[in-house]
């Protein structure tokens, strides 16, 4: 998407900018001739992940904006108050407030330490809420002034919980503020949105869940949230308030019509992101491609993980390095392990006599359609049809085998 120039000298907050969908919007801005106050805790290089508030910051100058790097923990009310007034004192006022930054724990209830629960909370929706309260007063001296939260929108189905309730709840908090303030704003002008991506989007932090060059495959670049999110902060503030915007189709609606554009790999197929319903006819059609045969046979748990066991070697189990138990359910019930990690590999139909590295959760119908290359793992996660609890990379690690496998099924 081609930049307007709308957001030339207007001032964006945003937070967890120094990397990911954040700096990407950053510097999207930056290239109109904005200014960007970056709100992150990223001062000194992380050992894992790229990027700090100063290099952004050389970024988004480099890029044609205008940055203050503001080292702030968004848990702590006084260093935002301070980022907020450091932000008025350079720059005159705030007209943007993106609430990007996210902690994110997909572990189940019993997995979730409370440690990790204040922390998606703290972060997620207080960060949300706090950032927002002090940009406020700020944002109601602008003209066209808009929050924009990177959070999902609301659905109660189970399954968006089931697995994760403590993210869930936290994340959804973001999407709350957007229900309630751009109802309690409005009248002012002041417009509260939320964005989401259709797909996966490929992050360092996606990076670091695993899969490597295969779950980038499956991905999106930040660009289509950058340019999702540009679009949106262009608009007429006092009529575009109160939505939940899906990235494809806000870019759709601004006459974007080549998507491809944005797939780290043009034409593969892509992996859904969390909390959106997959179309089930789009995901039949991918089905169908892979050969369009019924993927349940009576006894087929059975067949599939004797196939297995005939691939397993050495080599294979230092690739993933994983113990993995599937927790089956449906037609074909029952507790199965594979043995990844010691030896040359072991598969049996019984709890694994080692602590499992994860425990994968579906219907015995699901498990024959992964290991037959007609789902993939990521995407079933994604979906919902798929439950990890546990080391989520180790699970993502298999789809290398099951593509191996499909061919003898």
């Amino acid at each position: 998407m081609i930049n307007t120039g709308k957001l030339a000298g207007k001032t964006l907050f945003i937070s967890g900018a120094s990397r990911g969908i954040g700096k990407a919007i950053a510097l999207k801005a930056a290239r109109d001739g904005a200014n960007v106050a970056i709100a992150a805790k990223t001062a000194d290089p992380h050992p894992k992940l790229p990027g700090t508030i100063y290099t952004a910051a050389e970024e988004i100058e480099a890029a044609g904006g205008k940055c203050l790097p503001c080292l702030v923990d968004i848990q702590n009310e006084a260093q935002v108050e301070q980022a907020v007034q450091e932000t008025i004192k350079k720059f005159g006022g705030i007209d943007i407030l993106v609430n990007n930054a996210s902690a994110i724990s997909l572990t189940g209830t019993l997995q979730t330490s409370m440690k990790k629960y204040d922390l998606m909370n703290q972060v997620n929706a207080r960060g949300t809420y706090l950032c927002s309260q002090k940009c406020l007063p700020h944002l109601l001296k602008a003209s066209n002034p808009h929050i924009l939260n990177i959070s999902p929108p609301l659905n109660m189905d189970p399954k968006w919980f089931s697995g994760h309730v403590a993210y869930t709840m936290a994340k959804y908090g973001m999407s709350m503020s957007v229900l309630g303030m751009a109802g309690e704003f409005k009248e002012q002008g002041v417009a509260v949105n939320a964005l989401w991506p259709r797909t996966a989007i490929y992050t360092a932090a996606m990076e670091m869940i695993g899969g490597g060059d295969e779950i980038a495959k499956q991905c999106r670049k930040v660009d289509i949230m950058s340019d999702a999110a540009y679009a949106i902060l262009c608009k007429d503030s006092s009529s575009f308030t109160g939505q939940f915007a899906i990235d494809d189709e806000v870019l759709k609606a601004a006459g974007v019509t080549d998507l491809e554009q944005y797939s780290c790999v043009p034409g593969a197929k892509l992996l859904p992101d969390f909390f959106l319903e997959v179309d089930s006819a789009q995901l039949a059609q991918q089905i169908e491609e892979g050969g369009g045969k019924p993927a349940f046979q009576a006894g087929g748990v059975a067949k599939t993980l004797a196939t297995m066991k005939s691939m397993l070697s050495e080599d294979l189990c230092k690739s993933i390095g994983g113990v993995i138990m599937f927790d089956l359910k449906g037609a074909e019930e029952g507790i199965w392990y594979m043995d990844l990690k010691n030896g040359s590999g072991s598969v049996g139909q019984e709890a694994p006599s080692t602590d499992a590295d994860c425990t994968m959760i579906l219907d015995s119908e699901d498990f024959i359609k992964l290991f037959k290359g007609e789902i993939k793992p990521s995407a079933a996660f994604m979906s919902g049809k798929l439950k990890i609890k546990g080391n989520v990379g180790v699970a993502l690690k298999l789809e290398k085998l099951m593509g191996k496998m499909s061919s003898k099924l």
